[in-house]
């Protein structure tokens, strides 16, 4: 092969790639691979331009046996860590006096590397979100079997602790299935009509018992015409539910939690028809340093405080998933001492 068809070959590869013969030397490269590499790598050692041990040795074994090899090479795009599947073949009658030379390619595998870590981080979470209730009901369970047996008042406050722990693993259940259930209709957009207004008095009606028990008065702003969206309506419902209740509970030192709905024919976020519902409190508000990270499985800005309060941590990240079915968008904006206030905009339907 020629060295011009040899350059065509390798420049027609759509990633990153490049050709050692067996003088150790890269005879041929794409565009690629010099964005990868760096521009001036043709002619080089190979080596000198590779650099990792792992891809070095890679590629010797490949020119050394004639047979294919594979590793992996880590990079930085500038943004972030990348990693890419290094695969070696061999390829006979080409290179020097058509001495055979090897071809290695770079397959960006980052996007499988990135999934692969938030499924190990997923499950971690998971387990050790059950296992802290779990070890409290083994530990009850056998103080109950010994020490505790004859002991009415212990009995009675242990098996109270044990069912707070079970209905949280009950709710650490029921979110996990929900959120695994709303990921997968994310693609699949609502078709039915529902009036937002409507919803949003009958969601605050069933917070109401709780509001009172924790001294919190609720409100709701909204035009007097119905507000029509497409929509689902117990997802939304719970998508307020979480944000009217983690007001309530987190923001509820406020002595209110408001919701106020408004509509516009031209919303800069939705470049259409918007109705824009937000969530108020006037609570310690949340440190501007947690806001980014809020929608995250399992993240908490306070574990200590949402743990007691019966959090399981993947509210707003369920939150997160049903806007995004709705082709909505999540806001969120807090001064800590001046509240939070959570912003749903959903694509409205035009002329109402």
């Amino acid at each position: 092969m020629s060295k011009e068809l040899l350059a065509e070959f390798v420049s027609a590869i759509p990633m990153p790639a490049l050709v050692v013969d067996q003088t150790e030397r890269i005879i041929a490269t794409n565009t690629d691979a010099k964005t990868l590499l760096g521009q001036n790598i043709t002619g080089r050692h190979f080596a000198t331009i590779l650099r990792q041990p792992q891809v070095i040795e890679a590629l010797e074994q490949s020119l050394r046996t004639k047979g294919p090899a594979t590793t992996r090479h880590l990079a930085n795009d500038g943004a972030q860590d990348t990693t890419f599947e290094f695969k070696c073949r061999y390829m006979n009658g080409v290179g020097a006096a058509s001495g055979g030379a090897v071809l290695a390619i770079f397959q960006d595998i980052t996007h499988m590397e990135q999934a692969s870590q938030m499924r190990r981080d997923f499950v971690t979470n998971v387990s050790h979100e059950l296992r802290t209730p779990l070890t409290a009901l083994m530990g009850f369970i056998e103080t109950l079997r010994g020490p505790a047996r004859d002991d009415p008042g212990a009995r009675d406050r242990f098996l109270q602790i044990m069912d707070e722990e079970a209905s949280r693993m009950n709710r650490l259940v029921g979110d996990l299935l929900s959120l695994n259930r709303v990921e997968s209709q994310e693609r699949i957009r609502p078709k039915n009509d529902l009036d937002l207004k409507g919803l949003l008095a009958s969601t605050l009606d069933s917070l109401r018992p709780l509001a009172e028990g924790a001294k919190v008065e609720l409100g709701l702003k909204a035009p007097d015409e119905p507000v029509l969206v497409k929509g689902d309506s117990d997802q939304l419902r719970q998508v307020f539910t979480n944000l009217v209740e983690n007001g309530i509970k987190y923001g509820g030192s406020g002595g209110s939690v408001d919701i106020r709905v408004t509509i516009s024919d031209r919303d800069a976020a939705m470049r259409g028809p918007a109705a824009r519902i937000q969530v108020v409190d006037k609570g310690p508000g949340i440190d501007p340093q947690h806001l980014p990270r809020l929608t995250e499985r399992f993240y908490r800005a306070d574990s200590h405080r949402s743990r007691q309060l019966g959090g399981t941590g993947l509210g707003l990240a369920i939150v997160k998933h049903i806007v995004n079915r709705h082709r909505g968008r999540l806001r969120v904006e807090s001064d800590l001492g001046k509240g939070t206030v959570f912003t749903v905009i959903l694509p409205r339907q035009a002329g109402n």
